[in-house]
C-alpha cells in the first residue's frame, strides 16, 4: 500500500509514487501553485540590502 502526505495547496491526500505533479495531488494545485509564485503571493524574508545612495567615508575604512 502506497504511503500518502498532504497536498501542500490543498490539503488532500496524495502519494509520491507514480504521481506526476507530486507533491500536488493533481495538475490543478500545482498550476495554482505556480501561479502564486508568479503573482508575489509567496515571499522570502530578507534581510533589508544597504542604501545604495550612501556616501561611504573614508575614515571608516582602514589601508
Amino acid at each position: 500500500m502506497p504511503r500518502t502526505f498532504p497536498c501542500p495547496r490543498c490539503g488532500e491526500a496524495s502519494t509520491w509514487e507514480a504521481n506526476e505533479f507530486r507533491p500536488f495531488c493533481s495538475e490543478r494545485c500545482k498550476l495554482i501553485d505556480l501561479g502564486a509564485w508568479a503573482s508575489d503571493e509567496y515571499k522570502v524574508p530578507t534581510q533589508d540590502a544597504p542604501q545604495a545612495g550612501l556616501q561611504r567615508q573614508e575614515d571608516d575604512y582602514e589601508d
